[in-house]
C-alpha cells in the first residue's frame, strides 16, 4: 500500500468523501445538536449566575499549555460548561442589547457557510456565493429605494459599514474639491480641516471611524438633539455657517435611523436637503432601524433614506441573523472606484475586462464570509411579510410596556419608543440623586447574577437609567411585567440597604 493511500491521524478531521471523514462529521454535528438542545433550549434562566472571577476560576483548566488529541465525546463536558455559562440570547428575559435570537434557517445556513468555507474576495474562491450576494445586494438596494446605479457589499456589521461610509465621504471630498487622490497620495494637508456632523447621540463608531481615517475624534461635530433625541436641522445649519467662517471644511453629514438607546430616527429629508445644498456626503446609519423597511406599519419612518449617498444596515439585529452580518449600500456604485485595487494573484484587471466579478474591489475586507446565505435562506423560508410581522410585534410590545412603566409610581419612563427600545429607571420617592443612580447601576448586575434577567444600563443627561431592548418577538408582556417586579424588588432592597448604612454612619 502506498503512503498516499494510508490513513493519517488528521484525515478524519476534514470533509472528504471517505467513510471515516463522513462518520466523524456526522458524529460532531449530532453531538453538537445534543449539546445545544440540552444546554440552551432546556435552560430556564437567561444566565447561569457566575460572576467574572468565579467564571474565570471555573474555566481555569480549560486551556492547558499543551493540547492533546481527544475524541469529541471526551470534550463534551467542557463544551457543555461553555454553553451553559453563556448569555442565553434566546431567553425572553434577555433584553439588554441590540442582540437578537437567531432564526433557525440562518443557523442552518451557518453550517453550510462553515462547511463550504468560501471566501468572498475573488470569484474563483466563491462562484455561487458571489452571484448570490450580488443578487441579494440588488434586492437590498431596491428595498431602500435606490436606482439601478446603486450597489453594495456585505460587511461584518455597523462598525465596518459606517467606516466605509466615512472613508468614501473623505476620499470623494478630496477628489472632488481638492483634486487629490487619497488612495495614492495619502491625506492632503487640508485633512485637518475636515469635519463630519452627526447627532450628539449618534453611535460611537462615527468618532471611532474618524479617528481611524486620520481625521481625529475632534473631526466629528456633535449636533444637539431635541426632546425625542433627534438631530436638530436648524442647529446643524447654524453650525455649518460658523464652520465656513472658521475656514473649516465640512465633508459629511451622518444621520441615525435608530439610535442605540432610544431608537430615534433623525429627520432624514431635512438633513438630505442640507447635505445637498452644501455639497456634502449624506450617510445614514440604519444599523438598527433599517429593518423597518420590511414593516407595513412603520416603514414610513424611514422616508428620505433613499436620498442618502450611503446606508448602513445590520442583519444581526432586527433581521434575526447570527453574528456577524451587515451590509453597506452605495447610491452611486462608481464611488467604489475610490477604494478599488487590483492584485495579480487575486483579482487581476483582466478579470474585470472579461466580466468576472471579484467582490474584493468593493470591500475593505479581503477574506470575507458568505454571510449573504444566512439572510437569503431566512427570507426564502419566512418570506418578507413574516419578517414585517415580527418587527411590528416587538414595536407594539415596547409601546405596551412603556405605558405600564409610565403609570408606575416607582418607575420613571425616559422615552416613548420609536422602535422597540424602552429607557426607564427605578425611582423611589425618597433618596438623593447619587443614591438613585447607584441603585440603578446595581440593578442590572444583580438581576443577571441572580439569573432573573439581562437588561441594559445607560445614561440620560448624566443620570443612570435601565433599558429594555425588545428584539425578541417571542418575549411577551407578561415576561416584561415579571421583570419589572424583580427590578422594583431589587431597587427596594438596595434602597433599604442604603438607608440602613446611612443610619449606622450617623449613630
Amino acid at each position: 500500500m502506498s503512503s498516499s493511500s494510508q490513513a493519517r491521524p488528521f484525515d478524519r478531521y476534514f470533509l472528504t468523501a471517505q467513510t471515516e471523514s463522513i462518520e466523524s462529521y456526522q458524529e460532531a454535528i449530532a453531538l453538537t445538536q445534543e449539546l445545544i438542545v440540552n444546554n440552551i433550549l432546556q435552560e430556564d434562566k437567561p444566565y447561569f449566575g457566575l460572576n467574572p472571577s468565579l467564571l474565570q476560576e471555573s474555566f481555569r483548566d480549560f486551556c492547558p499549555k499543551n493540547f492533546t488529541q481527544q475524541d469529541y465525546p471526551q470534550i463534551e463536558p467542557e463544551l457543555a460548561e461553555i454553553i451553559r455559562h453563556g448569555a442565553m440570547v434566546t431567553h425572553p428575559a434577555c433584553v439588554a442589547h441590540l442582540h437578537c435570537p437567531p432564526l433557525i434557517p440562518a443557523i442552518a445556513a451557518e453550517l453550510i457557510i462553515g462547511s463550504l468555507n468560501q471566501s468572498m474576495d475573488s470569484w474563483d474562491q466563491s462562484p455561487s456565493a458571489t452571484i448570490l450576494e450580488q443578487q441579494l445586494t440588488r434586492w437590498l438596494c431596491d428595498l431602500f429605494g435606490y436606482s439601478n446605479s446603486a450597489d453594495g457589499t456585505f460587511t461584518s456589521g455597523g462598525t465596518q459599514s459606517n467606516l466605509m461610509g466615512l472613508l468614501l465621504a473623505r476620499d470623494n471630498y478630496a477628489k472632488t474639491h481638492l483634486k487629490w487622490h487619497i488612495q495614492r497620495q495619502g491625506l492632503p494637508p487640508e485633512a485637518q480641516q475636515f469635519r463630519i456632523f452627526c447627532s450628539d447621540v449618534a453611535h460611537f463608531t462615527i468618532r471611532q471611524g474618524a479617528a481611524i481615517l486620520g481625521l481625529g475624534e475632534n473631526g466629528v461635530i456633535p449636533i444637539e438633539t431635541d426632546e425625542n433625541f433627534q438631530l436638530k436641522p436648524e442647529i446643524l445649519s447654524a453650525k455649518l455657517r460658523t464652520l465656513q467662517q472658521d475656514n473649516l471644511r465640512p465633508i459629511a453629514i451622518v444621520a441615525t435611523a435608530g439610535t442605540t438607546d432610544f431608537g430615534s430616527i433623525d429627520p432624514l429629508p431635512e438633513l438630505a436637503k442640507i447635505a445637498r445644498d452644501h455639497g456634502l456626503w449624506f450617510h445614514v446609519d440604519a444599523a438598527y432601524g433599517g429593518a423597518l423597511k420590511l414593516s407595513q406599519n412603520h416603514g414610513h419612518k424611514l422616508k428620505g433614506i433613499e436620498l442618502a449617498d450611503s446606508i448602513t444596515v445590520d442583519f444581526h439585529k432586527l433581521f434575526y441573523q447570527p453574528i456577524s452580518c451587515g451590509a453597506f449600500l452605495l447610491k452611486n456604485q462608481a464611488n467604489f472606484g475610490l477604494i478599488k485595487l487590483h492584485a495579480d494573484y487575486l483579482n487581476p484587471e483582466s478579470n474585470e475586462a472579461q466580466g468576472i466579478p471579484d467582490l474584493v474591489t468593493k470591500s475593505i475586507q479581503t477574506t470575507r464570509r458568505f454571510d449573504a446565505l444566512k439572510l437569503w435562506l431566512s427570507l426564502k423560508t419566512l418570506g418578507v411579510e413574516t419578517f414585517g410581522e415580527m418587527i411590528d410585534s416587538t414595536i407594539e410590545l415596547a409601546g405596551a410596556i412603556a405605558l405600564i412603566i409610565a403609570e408606575d409610581a416607582e418607575l420613571e419612563l425616559a422615552n416613548i419608543p420609536t422602535i422597540n427600545a424602552v429607557v426607564f429607571r427605578y425611582q423611589p420617592s425618597q433618596g438623593t440623586a447619587t443614591e438613585i443612580d447607584r441603585i440603578n447601576e446595581q440593578i442590572p448586575k444583580k438581576l443577571m447574577l441572580e439569573g432573573k434577567g439581562i437588561i441594559a444600563q445607560t445614561q440620560v443627561k448624566g443620570r443612570n437609567y435601565l433599558k429594555f431592548t425588545l428584539l425578541n418577538p417571542l418575549t411577551t408582556l407578561k415576561d416584561l411585567q415579571k421583570l419589572l417586579i424583580e427590578i422594583k424588588s431589587l431597587g427596594q432592597t438596595l434602597h433599604t440597604t442604603d438607608i440602613n448604612h446611612e443610619l449606622k454612619k450617623n449613630c
